[in-house]
């Protein structure tokens, strides 16, 4: 396992900067900022539940290494930009660290820190041998041309390439990053070290990459919703949702709820959102988004504002785009019985207090959007093997291991009677607990 403390790590050639931890290493993420996130809030819960004491709260808490690096560029104009990127390994006492990378204008070290924690708890939770990591570029990928973002993720790989790989970190992607990025990530991985292609999941098929990867997250949220319906004895068919995102998540989230025989009644994308009563033409909306590069009017769907998604009457709302959508200022405008949670932290913790009060169930994201990371792990199995799974098979073992977590979760937060979100941090707190004392702490 990695330290808890990267203080006696010598920083390599090229690294700006490493954040220590608290001074105190009895001190958690909590004291680097005034407002406790949902995950804090979370562990601690479930340390508290489960009669764990303050030294396994803050091995969970702590990032074992966190890396800054500056990354400078030339831009097609011909003008230097520095672009800041960052790496954060939380927790490996399970397996490599996993988890993806993002490029987006608002990534920081206190977002990357989460996710990287919230990876942990999602590999313990569906019960695969990785732990957590997670990584950003804090850039607008929409505002750079491709030779620019093959400069940047080629530049990071090289100042980070000691601390990443098969055995330590493993890349993915993530939001502002697909299947191309992480072909440049395997490409100069590769040239450093040689043919690698468990260094990184989500490549394109031809570099390694597997079957079913680009659509695992969205269909495996189809199976979580399918479980709980079963759990419940709730009809599938002829129940609704909106969808949040038009992204990879988004879109695949709505095309497998709409096999389930969900109708999905509105979706939106970062500036458009539209509702039809009968159910949404994804084929029309992807043609739309496609030319005109916004889902506002489609013909035959009624366009809305972005905000107002949210308060269309449904039985499933899946955010499914970034952090923090459903918040304070917002969630008392919800009209779903269920949220499930399609992007990472999509709820702030305030706002999911809210919900509790206001019984609406939420479906957490460690357990939602896992089907992402499961993939990516039969990516790494069949790379590590030198392997090639058939599509069968790799939506076969999703719908086994999903469904194993799911109906876990189910089931203890029914006996223990326990929101879903608590029962699911219960469940990974005690996996990553029992081996961080199996390594002898």
């Amino acid at each position: 396992m990695n330290s808890p403390a990267v203080s006696s790590r010598i920083p390599h050639v090229g690294i700006a900067a490493i954040f220590p931890p608290p001074k105190n290493p009895g001190d958690s993420m909590s004291n680097t900022h005034a407002t406790p996130t949902s995950y804090e809030i979370s562990v601690g819960a479930a340390c508290k539940r489960l009669g764990y004491g303050p030294t396994i709260e803050s091995l969970l808490s702590l990032a074992a290494l966190e890396l800054k690096v500056e990354i400078p560029i030339v831009r097609d104009n011909g003008e230097l930009a520095i672009f800041t990127g960052y790496r954060v390994q939380h927790q490996n006492v399970r397996g490599p660290c996993k988890g993806g990378l993002r490029y987006h204008p608002d990534v920081d070290i206190q977002e990357v820190r989460e996710l990287a924690a919230l990876m942990t708890m999602k590999t313990a939770l569906v019960n695969i041998p990785l732990g957590g990591g997670k990584g950003g570029i804090a850039c607008n990928p929409h505002e750079m041309s491709q030779r620019e973002l093959e400069v940047l993720t080629r530049k990071f790989v090289k100042r980070i390439h000691r601390e990443i790989g098969p055995n330590s970190d493993i890349m993915a992607p993530d939001v502002g990053t697909n299947a191309q990025t992480m072909g440049w990530i395997h490409s100069e991985y590769s040239a450093i070290y040689g043919h690698s292609p468990a260094a990184v999941t989500g490549k394109p098929l031809a570099l390694g990459g597997s079957p079913g990867r680009n659509t695992a997250t969205g269909h495996g949220i189809a199976i979580v919703v399918a479980e709980y319906a079963r759990h419940h004895r709730m009809p599938l068919k002829g129940s609704t949702a909106v969808v949040q995102g038009f992204g990879n998540v988004g879109f695949h989230a709505a095309q497998a709820l709409a096999a389930l025989g969900i109708k999905v009644v509105a979706i939106s994308d970062s500036r458009s959102a539209v509702y039809r009563d009968g159910g949404i033409d994804l084929a029309a909306l992807s043609d739309q988004k496609h030319a005109r590069g916004s889902l506002k009017d489609t013909e035959g769907h009624d366009s809305l504002e972005p905000d107002a998604l949210f308060e269309i009457p449904c039985d499933f709302l899946v955010p499914a785009a970034l952090g923090d959508a459903i918040h304070a200022g917002n969630v008392a405008r919800l009209a779903c019985r269920i949220i499930v949670e399609g992007a990472n932290a999509p709820v702030t913790a305030e706002a999911d207090l809210t919900l509790r009060e206001r019984g609406i169930a939420v479906i957490p994201d460690i357990l939602a959007n896992a089907g992402g990371v499961i993939v990516s792990y039969f990516e790494w199995v069949q790379n590590l093997q030198r392997q090639v799974w058939a599509l069968e098979t790799v939506d076969a073992e999703l719908e086994r291991l999903l469904g194993n977590a799911t109906r876990e979760v189910l089931a203890h937060a029914a006996g223990a009677d326990l929101d879903l979100r608590s029962a699911a941090f219960d469940i990974a707190v005690r996996r990553v607990k029992e081996a961080l004392e199996a390594t002898g702490l």
